[in-house]
C-alpha cells in the first residue's frame, strides 16, 4: 500500500511540474534577443501542412522551444557551473576561464581560411594599389590565447607558424610586429578585444614603422556602465564585468569623423555614447560595424593619408593612429564589397595598413 501511495504521489508531482512548465511556456512572452549571448533567439515557426510533412516545422519548433524556455538564463548558468565546478570539465562549449580571464579556444589553424583572406587582400592590392605609389603594411593582432591557452593546458594555435604562413602569402606587404609590446593585461577579462588605454604604445610603434610620429598625451575617461564582454555571456558563469575606458585629447576633439553607413556621408562623433550604453559597449569605438569611415585631422603635422583595413580591433586604435595623419580612411570589408571601394576611395600616394586579428584571419568567411 505504501509503495502504491508513493507511486501515485510521484506521478502527481511529476504531472504538476509538467503542467506548471507547460503553463509557463504558454504564458511566457517571446524574447527576441539574448543580451548575454548577443544573438537573436528563434521565433515561433509558421504552421502549415507543407512544413509539417517535410519535417521542417518540428525542427524549427524544437529550436524555438530551446531558445524560449522559461528561466533559460538561470538554467544555462547552472549547467555551466555543474560542467566546470562539479564535473571538472576544463571548458564549457569551448569557453574556458584562466588567470582571471574568460576566453574561447581557437584551434586548429584553418589553412583554407588563411588562403581566403590572402586572396581577398591580393584582390585589393592588384585592383587598387599595384604599380602605384603606395606603402602597404600588415600587422597581425594575436587573440589573447597567445598569452593564456597553452600555459594553462588548452589547445592553442602555433602563432609563430600562423603568422609566418600568412606573411608568406602576402609578400607585397611589409610586416610590422606588435606582439613584443603586448601582454595579457592589454585585453579585457570578459571579452576578446584589447583595451584602448593600454595600446597607445602599439599605435606609436605602428606609426613609427610607417614614418609617422604620434602624440603621447591623452585624457583617460571611464564609462559608468559595466562592460559584460562577449565571453561572459557565452560562458554563462558569474563573473565581475569589465570597465571600458576611452581616450580623448585636444587633437581628437578637433577631428571630423564621417560615416558612410548607407553610402551617403554623415558626420558623427568619434565615440558613440548611445552604443556605449547598449548591449555591446565596445561598439562605442567608431560605432562598431561601420563599413567606411573617414577621420580628418586639421592639426596634422603632415599631409599624409592612411587607409586602414581592419576588423573590430581596429575600431579602438584608429582614433590614435589618426592623430598622426591628415586623413585616415577606415575600411571594414566584412560590411562592404571590395569591388566597390574604388567608388569611394581614390588610391594614390597613401600609406595602407592591413590590421587584423588571428581570430578573423582564421575565420575569414565574412571578408567580402
Amino acid at each position: 500500500m505504501n509503495k502504491q501511495i508513493k507511486n501515485i504521489t510521484a506521478t502527481i508531482v511529476f504531472a504538476l511540474v509538467l503542467a506548471a512548465l507547460s503553463l509557463a511556456c504558454f504564458l511566457k512572452p517571446e524574447t527576441a534577443f539574448s543580451a548575454s549571448e548577443r544573438r537573436p533567439l528563434a521565433e515561433k515557426p509558421p504552421l502549415s501542412s507543407e512544413s509539417v510533412f517535410s519535417g521542417e516545422y518540428m525542427t524549427e519548433f524544437e529550436e524555438y522551444t530551446v531558445d524560449q524556455f522559461p528561466f533559460r538564463e538561470t538554467l544555462r548558468s547552472i549547467k555551466a557551473l555543474f560542467s566546470t565546478k562539479v564535473f571538472g570539465k576544463a571548458d564549457n562549449n569551448g569557453i574556458f576561464t584562466a588567470d582571471g580571464h574568460i576566453s574561447k579556444i581557437e584551434y586548429p589553424q584553418n589553412d583554407e581560411m588563411l588562403k581566403l583572406a590572402a586572396d581577398r587582400f591580393k584582390f585589393l592590392y592588384d585592383t587598387y594599389m599595384k604599380d602605384k605609389d603606395m606603402n602597404v603594411y600588415l600587422s597581425i593582432v594575436p587573440d589573447k590565447n597567445y598569452f593564456l591557452a597553452e600555459k594553462n593546458g588548452y589547445l592553442s594555435l602555433d602563432y609563430k607558424k600562423f603568422i609566418e604562413d600568412f606573411k608568406e602569402s602576402v609578400p607585397y606587404m611589409q610586416y610590422i610586429d606588435i606582439i613584443p609590446l603586448l601582454s595579457l593585461d592589454d585585453y579585457y577579462f570578459t571579452d576578446s578585444h584589447w583595451r584602448q588605454e593600454n595600446i597607445t604604445d602599439i599605435a606609436q610603434h605602428l606609426a613609427k614603422e610607417m614614418g609617422i610620429e604620434l602624440p603621447s598625451e591623452y585624457t583617460v575617461n571611464t564609462l559608468e556602465n559595466p562592460f559584460h564582454g562577449v565571453y561572459l555571456g557565452q560562458s554563462a558563469l558569474p563573473k565581475k564585468p569589465d570597465t571600458i575606458k576611452y581616450l580623448t585629447s585636444e587633437t581628437l576633439d578637433d577631428y571630423t569623423v564621417t560615416y558612410y553607413d548607407n553610402g551617403l556621408p554623415e558626420i558623427r562623433d568619434m565615440y558613440d555614447m548611445e552604443k556605449a550604453a547598449g548591449k555591446d559597449p565596445y561598439e562605442m569605438f567608431l560605432s562598431g560595424t561601420s563599413p567606411l569611415i573617414t577621420i580628418e585631422n586639421p592639426n596634422a603635422a603632415n599631409d599624409k593619408d592612411l587607409i586602414l583595413f581592419r576588423d573590430s580591433f581596429g575600431s579602438s586604435i584608429a582614433p590614435l593612429l589618426a592623430s598622426g595623419y591628415k586623413k585616415i580612411t577606415v575600411v571594414d570589408i566584412r560590411y562592404m564589397q571590395s569591388a566597390f571601394l574604388g567608388n569611394f576611395i581614390e588610391f594614390d600616394n597613401q600609406d595602407v595598413l592591413f590590421l587584423y586579428s588571428t581570430t578573423l584571419l582564421n575565420n575569414s568567411t565574412a571578408l567580402r
